[in-house]
């Protein structure tokens, strides 16, 4: 039975590394569409702000904490023994697992650069590891048409694993959208084909570990994301105290 801690309106699994590949290894046994969302902050706020996107986090099959905050929020909601589990990391461990277990995985995002650089990089890592789908859409909607063949194409690929690097929320619609259309499970990692592409550098990890890797991404990225950081970061916290505050009060 699946342990979830409920932050601001989304449901976070209270899951350790060893639980979830053990929930992925035996989801590999099966031919079911399922998808795991990779929760931060942005995430949470986005889950606030819309009901839709909100349903679609709360009905993936694993949703995990990715950002140190989310983290932190479930420690304080009484989650004592749930990890963090960044989707870096998550993506690593889950190579290592498929070339362990003859597992088939598959990207789909991002440019075709970026796919070759991820590739070699994971090649280099995973020797034995079975890429048999690749893929970087279009950057805009598709036809009916076009993801019809995508579908297709990776029910074909025989694809067991699918990462995918759209961005938030995009990808989670997008991995809600297609989750009776495909046969694989997927994993929504955002920024990570960037990080092993080598295009993005890592906080270190004393600023990942004390909750500061926002504020180096936001160094790194300052016209992309000083909005986003300027709005839910403060939404966040003030919603979370409030949380909290109710939560002492009914004890």
């Amino acid at each position: 039975m699946r342990k979830r801690s409920t932050v601001l309106s989304m449901q976070v699994d209270q899951v350790t590394m060893p639980i979830f590949l053990d929930r992925v290894r035996g989801w590999a046994s099966d031919s079911i569409g399922r998808y795991v969302c990779v929760s931060n902050v942005h995430m949470c706020i986005e889950c606030v702000n819309d009901d839709g996107f909100q349903t679609v986090v709360n009905n993936a099959d694993t949703v995990v904490a990715d950002g140190r905050p989310i983290f932190w929020a479930q420690k304080l909601l009484g989650a004592k023994e749930s990890e963090q589990l960044r989707g870096y990391d998550i993506t690593l461990a889950l190579c290592e697992l498929a070339e362990k277990e003859g597992l088939k995985v598959g990207f789909y995002g991002s440019s075709q650069n970026v796919l070759d650089a991820m590739q070699l990089e994971l090649k280099r890592r995973f020797p034995l590891l079975d890429m048999v789908y690749a893929c970087s859409p279009p950057f805009r909607e598709l036809t009916i048409d076009e993801t019809q063949k995508i579908q297709g194409d990776i029910n074909e690929s025989d694809c067991d694993l699918l990462f995918v690097g759209l961005g938030c929320p995009k990808q989670e619609r997008w991995m809600s959208e297609n989750k009776t259309a495909l046969n694989c499970t997927m994993f929504g990692v955002g920024a990570v084909f960037d990080f092993l592409a080598g295009n993005k550098d890592h906080a270190p990890r004393w600023m990942q570990q004390t909750g500061l890797e926002w504020l180096f991404r936001l160094l790194t990225e300052p016209k992309r994301l000083w909005r986003r950081y300027l709005t839910t970061n403060p939404k966040f916290v003030a919603l979370l105290a409030g949380q909290l505050i109710k939560q002492s009060l009914r004890r």
